[in-house]
Order: structure tokens, then sequence, then C-alpha cells
């Protein structure tokens, strides 16, 4: 039991002693991601109303900074489709089924985030953890009718890990959630103010300097 004990705490101290070395503290860094979304449905109008976000991918650029296990921090934009669908489940018109697909607009989004990151360092390995907001860019194709811009705050969290593969090089494997409100990109059917969540499986490169 006590060499069981002496193995543990002689772990736990390499570990430590890892992560609070100067290499394993400080990276700087770019990488390039593609992700896909995944957006729920938001119910409004007494649950009658519907609107979803349609399932696409996108691209990420970052610029991440980690000073310490505890102080990291990035820039992030990125940019994907945000199709979004409108239908209505209440009662139609005679000659009409319930559930009838009411309308479809073709939009972007672009986004902008600032995010706080944790990390640990073991080996070529860094997992990471991170947490922050910004401001959501949603942004109607041209040529559509009754639609307009609009720009919502999001609310970013997720985890992930880099892996070096070479000093300067590795891959990223992480997954991103976002919270915002329902973009209200159009004036027939309005903005039922409800959040939606993006989740964004995402993986990349990047390169360290």
């Amino acid at each position: 039991m006590q060499l069981h004990s002496s193995r543990l705490g002689l772990a736990l101290s390499f570990l430590v002693a890892v992560s609070a070395s100067p290499a394993a503290r400080a990276q700087t860094d770019v990488a390039l991601s593609v992700y896909g979304t995944f957006t729920g449905t938001t119910n409004y109008n007494g649950g009658l109303e519907h609107q979803k976000a349609v399932d696409t991918l996108g691209g990420m650029f970052e610029l991440r900074h980690i000073s310490s296990p505890l102080i990291g921090y990035e820039g992030t934009y990125s940019f994907n489709r945000a199709n979004q669908e409108y239908w209505y489940t209440g009662g139609v018109p005679a000659g009409f089924p319930p559930g009838i697909f009411v309308n479809a607009l073709s939009a972007n989004a672009h986004q902008i985030t600032g995010d706080w990151v944790f990390s640990a360092h073991a080996g070529n390995f860094r997992p990471f953890a991170l947490a922050g907001a910004g401001l959501r860019l949603n942004e109607p194709a041209s040529g559509q009718s009754q639609t307009k811009s609009a720009s919502e705050p999001v609310y970013v969290y997720g985890f992930g890990v880099d892996w070096k593969i070479v000093p300067h090089f590795g891959l990223r494997l992480q997954y991103r959630g976002n919270l915002y409100k329902a973009p209200a990109i159009s004036t027939a059917f309005g903005s039922n103010g409800s959040l939606m969540h993006t989740a964004e499986p995402t993986i990349g490169a990047y390169i360290k300097f």
C-alpha cells in the first residue's frame, strides 16, 4: 500500500513539474480548421411555429496564445452557411396538411469571438477547455424579399486536444458549442427570441511560433 502511494505521488509530481515548465506553459499559434454545424430547433408562438438552421460545414481561423495552464486566450473568426427553415404546425387552410413547409431562407453566418483557454501539457498532447463570447453576424443571401441582416451576441464553450506531430506543427481536435438568439433575418416570420444551440465538432491544424 505504501509502495503504491509512493508511485502515485511520484507520478503526480512529474505531471505537475512537466505542466509547470516554461516549454509547457508558453505557446503561440495560428490554426485553420473545418467543422460541421448541428443546430437544434426552436419553437415559439405557443409551440406552433418553428425555426431551425440547416446543418452544414464551415471554416475557422484561430490565433491563440497560452502563457500557463490557467492563462490562455484566443481570437477566432469563422464562417459557414446558415440557411434558416421556418414552418408552422397550427391550423392551416382546408386542403393543406398540418406541418406544411412554409419557407426557407439562404443565409451566411460570420462569427468573431474572444475566448479564455485552460490547458495542460503531457508529452505530445495538450488537452484544453475554453469559454468565451463574441458577435454573430447573420447575412441573408441577396435577391430574397422580406429579409434583413441580424447581429447577435454569441457565447462559446468547448474542449479539445492539440496533438504535436513535429516541433512546430500539429493537429487540433475540438468540440465547440455556441449559444445565441435565433437570428431575425426574416421580416415575414420575425424573431422568436429563443436561444439556439449549435454544436461544432472541429478538426484542423496549427502552426506554433
